[in-house]
């Protein structure tokens, strides 16, 4: 068997047990149907007319930006991918001659993407002045200026660190690095969200135990009654940056963690703020980071080994200008493929998260026992936040990492009338 097809099979096999353990590990029923049928979902979740119109609204002028950078993105790398004018690119970086591959992979990936950046840039100014228009952002131009430096940097230092990783593999073991790759590959996303929350989500934003008090020892005493203790809930200094309202949970073991935005104690009332926390502790009951984690790996081990299969087609290695998986040039087409990949792979990561938000929201209706709090929150949260309570299906498909909040509600309605409460 030649080393394209054992990659090709390799990577079927990889992908078609990741279906099947979404298949299985999906719970794609979270609550059974109440009697009568289940509540029908209102498309304004009993919002204000003039809140659902502002939300509307908002979503009108942002959705056409965010789709055009995401469309203007996968143009840029495809002129780049697919033709030889990102190998020539990525050849003329002045390298020293000593490590001279390693130096044009590290910097043709920074190249490339700050390239990609630079013309996305106006569209995602535009996408920030959309967001001061309607109050949900309080970020000075500088502190934009920054975190955009910043998220370009991380972004390209980690995808730099990939690629020449790949590509010094494709040069040692000319047959085997694809599965050499995938491993790693799995091995990398496992490390990356266990070093997440200590590494990179500090460089964005500063983080302080939650202040003393009863909604603290309220928070704490849910965790234990949950079963998920927890060592500390932390506050995130949001409001630099933002009005909206979140909390999540992130990382495993040593580094799992809670974090409550401070606009969300500054705006909510303690019950409400309980019932997101809840929601989170749901996800950690439910190991939800491990299982996305685990997803993420297996998905990352046979997108990979697809990588050793079709980056070793002589046809399009001749199309980008490139001379195989080891050659530098072969940056821009491996930067396209994951990109690619990233973009198929999108819809069927929030169908999955849609279900998986669905079940941590009957988890913390069943820890709080108090519907009524969570129905607020979610119109707290939709009406802080600009939320289209019911977008169109298409975007709801393929962007929709939650329930909408008309959905949500509904679930919430649902549960109460199982509980005997409605």
């Amino acid at each position: 068997m030649t080393g394209r097809r054992a990659a090709l099979l390799a990577a079927a096999v990889l992908l078609a047990a990741f279906a099947v353990v979404v298949a299985v590990g999906t719970p794609w029923e979270v609550l059974p149907e109440p009697p009568g049928g289940r509540t029908p979902t209102d498309p304004t979740a009993g919002l204000p007319a003039e809140q659902v119109d502002r939300a509307q609204a908002f979503a009108a002028a942002i959705r056409p930006a965010s789709l055009a950078s995401l469309l203007l993105g996968l143009a840029v790398s495809a002129a780049l991918g697919l033709t030889r004018l990102g190998a020539r690119l990525v050849r003329s970086l002045p390298a020293p001659r000593r490590g001279r591959w390693a130096w044009q992979v590290l910097l043709g990936v920074f190249a490339l993407a700050v390239i990609g950046r630079l013309l996305t840039l106006p569209l995602s100014a535009y996408g920030e002045v959309v967001r001061h228009r309607y109050g949900l952002s309080t970020r000075s131009w500088g502190l934009w200026a920054r975190d955009v430096a910043v998220s370009t940097a991380i972004d390209a230092a980690l995808t730099a660190l990939g690629v020449a990783v790949l590509v010094w593999l494709a040069r040692r073991a000319s047959r085997a690095w694809w599965a050499l790759a995938s491993a790693g590959a799995a091995v990398l996303v496992i490390v990356g969200s266990f070093l997440w929350p200590v590494v990179i989500e500090p460089a964005f934003n500063s983080f302080e135990s939650m202040p003393a008090g009863q909604l603290r020892s309220d928070l704490l005493a849910l965790a234990e009654e949950n079963g998920t203790p927890v060592q500390d809930v932390l506050v995130s200094d949001a409001s630099r940056r933002t009005t909206t309202l979140n909390a999540y949970v992130s990382g495993f073991g040593s580094t799992r963690r809670i974090v409550v935005y401070d606009t969300v104690l500054d705006r909510l009332p303690d019950e409400q703020i309980e019932s997101i926390a809840a929601h989170e502790l749901g996800h950690v009951a439910a190991d939800d980071v491990l299982t996305g984690t685990l997803l993420g790996a297996l998905g990352g081990a046979g997108g990979v080994a697809l990588l050793g299969g079709v980056l070793t087609s002589p046809r399009l290695l001749r199309r980008a200008g490139a001379e195989g998986p080891g050659d530098p040039a072969v940056v821009p087409l491996l930067l396209l493929l994951v990109a690619a990949g990233t973009l198929v792979a999108t819809p069927v990561q929030n169908l999955v998260s849609r279900h998986i938000e669905a079940r941590a929201d009957v988890a913390a209706l069943e820890l709080t026992r108090d519907p009524e709090a969570f129905v607020a929150m979610q119109r707290g949260l939709a009406e802080s936040n600009l939320s289209d309570p019911d977008p169109p299906a298409a975007w709801r498909w393929f962007f929709g990492s939650h329930p909408t909040t008309s959905e949500r509600i509904a679930l919430a309605e649902d549960w109460a009338r199982l509980e005997g409460r409605r």
